[in-house]
């Protein structure tokens, strides 16, 4: 009877090779994984990796906004305008309730400013103009009186005239006295003409800036010249939704200002300027007013601080400018400069 050949569990020369091989590439592996990660945190590979993970993962969730165009700085000078242009200028630092543009009555130069020919250096302006004049309410019409009937007089009795020879001269000169007693009579008969009526109130915006006076003030002077040519001289400005408001702060400031100079009769001598700096609520009231520069003196200093506070407080903000100003203040400065 034949053996059953048994196969055995020991590893032939040639399988205990290949094992010991598997070993060796396995051991290399491992070393390679392990030198290399620690190569790689000593250098800072993995935190920078980490890094750019969370940036980009970051990146996915929350993506980048549009690139926002650079916008042009906000003017923070306000200047009087007297003649409005429908386009605002590109960039200026000028702004006021109505748009304007640089030009120049003679248009010979391509400078970035108009030329000014006043005499002051410091505010800037494009025109004289003299003190502000109050509008006064107009007075309510009168009712017409009817005209007071003359009282009748008896016509004194005149004896029958003498009939005047035909070459007599007197005949000519009666009629002349006649037609001038008649035209005297006639004009005492007649009502006087009322008086022109002084200007009403505007009563609309439109109306309230075609009637709108200048404030008061010197042409300033400056070098320049433009090629844009009009009647007139002015600078660029841009119209802002704060325009209108500002400018009535400007002229209630300046007008209680000349009011006190004129009360106190202060000389005339000093130049200089005051610079005040406090902030205006949405309310109108000012508060923390303080001195930021002054070179006249502590009285032409108090004078202006006074006008300010005198003029105060102004009118509420506007809807719409209470909903563009995040905070319920500004922050104003006002530049008085005597000269």
């Amino acid at each position: 009877m034949a053996r059953a050949k048994q196969d055995s569990l020991r590893y032939s020369g040639f399988e205990m090779e290949r094992l010991t091989l598997a070993l060796l590439i396995s051991l290399l592996l491992h070393l390679a994984i392990w030198g290399g990660y620690e190569g790689g945190k000593k250098l800072g590979w993995w935190e920078k990796l980490r890094q750019l993970t969370q940036a980009h993962q970051a990146a996915k969730k929350n993506p980048p906004p549009p690139p926002v165009t650079q916008q042009a700085e906000e003017p923070e000078i306000f200047v009087d305008v007297s003649h409005a242009e429908p386009d605002p200028p590109k960039q200026t630092k000028y702004y006021s309730n109505k748009n304007s543009i640089a030009a120049n009555p003679n248009a010979h130069r391509d400078e970035k400013q108009p030329e000014l020919n006043g005499k002051q250096k410091l505010v800037p302006k494009t025109e004289d103009a003299p003190r502000l004049v109050k509008l006064q309410p107009t007075p309510p019409p009168q009712p017409a009186q009817p005209p007071e009937k003359p009282q009748e007089q008896p016509a004194p009795e005149v004896p029958p005239a003498k009939p005047a020879p035909p070459n007599d001269p007197m005949s000519l000169g009666d009629l002349h006295l006649a037609k001038i007693t008649d035209a005297t009579t006639a004009n005492q008969q007649q009502p006087q003409q009322p008086k022109q009526a002084p200007r009403e109130r505007p009563r609309t915006l439109k109306a309230a800036q075609a009637q709108q006076p200048q404030l008061p003030g010197q042409q300033m002077q400056q070098a320049g010249g433009v090629r844009r040519q009009r009647l007139w001289s002015s600078l660029d400005a841009r119209a802002t939704p704060f325009g209108d408001y500002d400018r009535a702060i400007v002229e209630a400031v300046t007008d209680h200002w000349y009011a006190l100079l004129d009360s106190r009769h202060f000389a005339q001598d000093r130049t200089g300027k005051v610079i005040l700096k406090f902030k205006l609520k949405y309310d109108g009231t000012i508060t923390e007013m303080q001195p930021l520069e002054s070179t006249v003196g502590e009285t032409l200093n108090y004078v202006c601080q006074e006008a300010i506070e005198e003029a105060a407080p102004f009118a509420a903000w506007p809807p719409d400018m209470r909903r563009m100003i995040a905070d319920n203040y500004r922050e104003i400065s006002f530049v008085f400069y005597y000269y």
